[in-house]
């Protein structure tokens, strides 16, 4: 982008040009100055003084600062005296990564102060500074309330690709006193970049508290040397940069959930509760909201495939499966082929042929994993209706839209807001196919899997519109690599979840009722969406356990990072979307979209929402039931003969009995971070006292001294092999 120069970079040229100097530093190749003038201090990351660089505006709020520098272990550091209040400045700098800053500006007003504007507080500048537009692309910015990001090119001057990112967990205390929030907060329009704070100009109660210190900006940048455009290695570079600065923002604890224990009681909900059970024609469906809504084939299959897993789980088949199964054929369409979404008797108030493009292909996912598992009726099921699904998908070019006639394929709704339509079905679409080509060995569905994926490229960070679907899509490229060889596929991965973790929440809100519920490392369930949702959550992580068992060693360091600490931070926070687990006034009470909340219910809300608004809203989806039984059935761990069961809050690989009391184990995780284990009795009031648990040096590894409900708890490295015995 190029034009005239903006007010912002004016501003900037006059500022280095005739501001006072204040101090200059060294960080590696980077030259970082720091000038005062008017009413703001700058700070200039640059190559060289001539070149050009990016500018960090700090405004002092009003003219007249007594700036003093602060001697320390930051790169740089001042005190601001105002006549409103005290700023404390910071630029510190990573000796691990030689192109890594962070730049942080909190406030102590004298008296409570209401702040009507805060200018955006990053600009591109170009050579000496001077007021002449530099060239530069925005890839990425912040969506909506996701993390505060903005991922773009600085190419005159020659400075390089750039990840911002602001850690908006540091900056709750402000949104609070403020009553804002960081909507669309990061990003802006080239040269001016970086974070605009929210304000309320006209509400004068809308004040920082006087005497104490609120952090107005806490931000960080990773500058790499050599920008790379192309798609494939502009996703990986992202990744590379976000796992980088993921590791220096604030993260919260992730709690040990009773997963095992919320299933029993979901399960006994799902065969007691009328507000969760339907009859149709001698069979038993489920409703997809509490008491409302007709039974649909995604429902079903969802439920069936989760209680499936944990019947396979605890050595059990639960007789809730039976009854899935049997009223399965009631969806199928034997003049299409098709699995259609609702009975034929639904009512008039629902069109029946009408159908979102991903609700083709899901249902069929759940029926290949049961059909793999051995499951004939799914198997016959599956096989009876995939060739409509290729019709679909050869009829749309592989380019979906949002929703259309089953039955004609005439498109209802092509695009969404954003003028796209479901952009990342092709990654559902190809990982049922490729499921289909392990049932079945036919060349024709490994064909399909790889036609949908190639017609998805060049879709960059537009690939997301649904979080599961892009999730599957990852999924589906790695074990395209696998059963091709051909390691594009793996590199296309990247692509996913570029787009996926672009719609994270890298970050804990405290405002609202956010402040009851965890929300930190979701992601929002669709491109524009507001909220994070129970059902992608899980969906997501039973995706990512996949990707990761698939990729193994072969993963690039920062996705295997992102990947778990996603995994690892779903099963803490999906434990808030369960009506018992928030207070009711953290809950909605009116306007419930579908049927009511039910709190004697264990099953989760639909929606959470990083801004605090009432969870609930859209409803309590028995759709989502079976997300209890996707987390117990792969973060606990049954050791025959044991008085316990293992819990890892990483996916535990290579689990292998040893001897009558000796287990051996690996955790594959990301370098340099903790697993949490926990080893849980069988039964109430069980002690253990002989427990020990050793590395792969043979070392003990010594408990923690608090061990909570479980018998013993560890903290062990996440790359490891590990002995158990007892």
């Amino acid at each position: 982008m190029t034009g005239s120069p903006s007010l912002a970079v004016r501003e900037t040229a006059r500022a280095f040009g005739e501001g006072r100097q204040l101090a200059k530093a060294k960080h590696n190749a980077f030259l970082v100055e720091a000038v005062t003038l008017g009413a703001d201090l700058w700070i200039r990351l640059s190559r060289d003084a001539k070149s050009g660089g990016l500018a960090w505006r700090v405004p002092l709020l009003t003219e007249g600062a007594r700036i003093e520098r602060v001697e320390g272990d930051d790169l740089l550091a001042f005190t601001a005296v105002t006549d409103l209040g005290t700023h404390r400045i910071t630029v510190s700098a990573d000796e691990s990564d030689p192109a890594l800053f962070s730049l942080e500006h909190a406030f102590r007003p004298d008296r409570a102060l209401h702040l009507p504007f805060i200018p955006r507080d990053l600009i591109a500048v170009g050579p000496g500074v001077r007021a002449e537009r530099p060239k530069g692309t925005i890839e990425a910015s912040q969506r909506r309330l996701n993390t505060g990001l903005c991922y773009f090119s600085l190419d005159e001057p020659d400075f390089g690709k750039v990840l911002y990112l602001q850690d908006l967990t540091r900056l709750n205390a402000y949104f609070n006193a403020t009553g804002t929030k960081p909507e669309n907060a990061v990003g802006g329009e080239w040269p001016e970049l970086g974070y605009l704070a929210p304000t309320h100009p006209d509400d004068p109660s809308a004040a920082l508290p006087g005497g104490r210190e609120t952090v107005l900006s806490s931000a960080h940048i990773l500058v790499r040397r050599f920008p790379q455009e192309e798609e494939i290695a502009s996703a990986w570079q992202f990744l590379d940069m976000l796992a980088a600065l993921y590791r220096r923002i604030d993260r919260p604890e992730a709690m040990y959930r009773d997963w095992v224990g919320r299933s029993r009681r979901t399960l006994d909900d799902l065969r007691a509760s009328p507000k969760a059970r339907t009859r149709h024609r001698g069979n038993t469906y489920f409703h997809p909201y509490t008491a409302t809504e007709y039974p649909d084939s995604m429902v079903q299959l969802s439920l069936l495939s989760a209680i499936h897993e944990w019947g396979r789980w605890q050595g059990k088949r639960d007789p809730l499966e039976r009854e899935i199964v049997k009223g399965l054929r009631g969806f199928y369409d034997p003049k299409l082929k098709a699995l259609r979404r609702y009975l034929p008797d639904v009512g008039d108030d629902k069109d029946a042929d009408a159908v979102d493009s991903w609700y083709m292909y899901h249902p069929m996912a759940m029926l290949c994993s049961l059909a793999l598992d051995g499951e004939e009726e799914a198997r016959a099921l599956l096989l009876d209706t995939v060739d409509y699904g290729i019709k679909a998908a050869q009829h749309f070019e592989y380019r979906w839209p949002i929703q259309y006639k089953v039955d004609t394929f005439e498109v209802i709704t092509a695009v969404a807001a954003d003028d796209r339509g479901q952009t990342d079905v092709n990654g559902m679409y190809a990982w049922v196919m490729l499921q289909v080509h392990a049932l079945t060995g036919e060349a024709r569905f490994l064909a399909e899997a790889r036609a949908a994926i190639e017609a998805a490229a060049g879709s960059r960070f537009h690939l997301n519109y649904q979080a599961n679907l892009t999730a599957w899509g990852a999924a589906a490229c790695i074990l395209l690599w696998r059963i091709t060889n051909q390691k594009h596929y793996l590199s296309q991965s990247y692509v996913y979840l570029a787009s996926f973790f672009h719609n994270s929440l890298m970050w804990k809100s405290e405002i609202g009722a956010a402040r009851e519920y965890g929300n930190f490392m979701g992601v929002t369930c669709l491109q524009d969406a507001p909220y994070m949702a129970m059902y992608e959550c899980f969906d997501s992580f039973a995706a990512f356990e996949t990707y990761l068992d698939l990729g193994g060693p072969d993963l690039i360091p920062s996705v295997k990072l992102l990947v778990s600490e996603y995994c690892r931070y779903a099963l803490h926070r999906a434990w808030f979307y369960y009506p018992d687990a928030l207070p009711e006034d953290a809950m909605a009470k009116d306007d419930i979209r579908n049927g009511h909340i039910d709190r004697a219910l264990s099953f989760p809300l639909e929606d959470l929402y990083p801004d605090g608004q009432p969870a609930g809203q859209v409803g309590q989806e028995i759709y989502g039931a079976g997300g209890a039984m996707v987390f117990a059935t792969r973060a606990f761990h049954r050791v025959e003969r044991a008085p316990f069961m293992l819990h890892c809050d990483h996916f535990v690989r290579a689990l292998t009995r040893m001897d009558e009391c000796a287990i051996s184990f690996a955790i594959d995780g990301p370098a340099a971070m903790d697993a949490a284990i926990a080893l849980i009795a069988d039964k109430p009031r069980r002690s253990a006292t002989t427990i020990v648990l050793r590395g792969a040096d043979g070392q003990k590894i010594p408990p923690l001294k608090d061990t909570g409900t479980a018998l013993c708890r560890f903290s062990v490295p996440t790359q490891g092999a590990y002995t158990l015995s007892w």
